[in-house]
């Protein structure tokens, strides 16, 4: 049995985003989302993941621009994020184990709370602005 380290490089990252959104893309639930949205720019999106994930964890900051906006106008309630964070959790644990692993999963967690938050938050204020 392979014994799990933490995440502690580029690889690590690159592993996590890779196995983790490939099971995004498999999910029944918000694999058609991810894919209707996404469609054939999947390499940019991973490209990117690894840039956010590597300033967020290790500090090196390769990520620019704000993760919120091209999450605005998704159809998504919160078992979508509940799904999506599952999903996330579950894939750190099976590949990593350490504080950094733990980092990921609570910034994963906060972002989809905040995310889901926000999309709610719009969703509300242009219906409340809305004509009837």
């Amino acid at each position: 049995m392979t014994t799990l380290t933490d995440i502690k490089n580029l690889d690590d990252i690159k592993l996590l985003v890779d196995t983790f959104y490939s099971k995004v893309q498999n999910d029944e639930f918000i694999g058609p989302i991810f894919n209707e949205k996404i469609g054939n720019r999947w390499p940019e999106h991973l490209e990117k993941m690894y840039r956010f994930w590597q300033t967020i964890l290790l500090d090196v900051h390769s990520y620019s621009g704000s993760p919120f906006p091209p999450h605005k106008q998704l159809p998504v309630e919160k078992e979508h994020f509940d799904r999506w964070m599952a999903i996330f959790s579950a894939t750190t644990d099976e590949l990593f184990l350490g504080p950094l692993a733990e980092e990921a999963k609570l910034r994963g967690r906060n972002m989809a709370e905040m995310f889901h938050y926000k999309i709610d938050y719009f969703r509300n204020a242009a219906k409340n602005n809305s004509p009837h």
